[in-house]
């Protein structure tokens, strides 16, 4: 199983990729990690008890879009059939305007509270496995410093 450290302003985060489960979410997730996309990007949208959100480009400082609209030009379909769709503290999962449209903006959920209608409609990829309490510190506008990926 693949991980990768999301080294963000208040500190890093490991994350194991629910592969088997989601192995296209991941693999698109993998690519733009590697290629620096996420790099810079600000967590645009932090609802307590809820989800940190973050992955648009148009939070990128002087980038000229509206914040949580942008993606990276392309869309993915949603992974909703694996056995780890199922949105609890620390998860991650991809964020969408209707099924099928993700791209790279994701989010990762403070907890298991509001977050159950979520549970295969948004494929989750992977949950937070060292630093979870970090999602609690996240504040709208920290910023993703860069994401490393460590493939088994």
């Amino acid at each position: 199983m693949s991980k990768a450290i999301i080294k963000t302003e208040k500190g890093d985060m490991t994350v194991d990729f629910y592969t088997a489960d989601a192995p296209n979410t991941v693999a698109n997730f993998i690519k733009l990690a590697k290629s620096g996309y996420y790099d810079g990007l600000a967590f645009h949208r932090v609802i307590p008890d809820f989800v940190i959100q973050g992955g648009c480009p148009n939070s990128r400082e002087g980038a000229a879009g509206i914040p949580g609209t942008g993606g990276p030009g392309y869309k993915i379909d949603c992974e909703l059939t694996g056995e780890n769709q199922y949105h609890d503290r620390g998860v991650l999962s991809m964020a969408h305007a209707g099924r099928n449209t993700g791209g790279s903006q994701f989010f990762i959920c403070h907890s298991r509270n509001n977050t159950a209608h979520l549970d295969r409609n948004h494929t989750c990829f992977g949950k937070v496995i060292e630093n979870v309490d970090l999602v609690d510190d996240i504040r709208q506008g920290d910023r993703i410093l860069s994401i490393e990926v460590i493939e088994d």
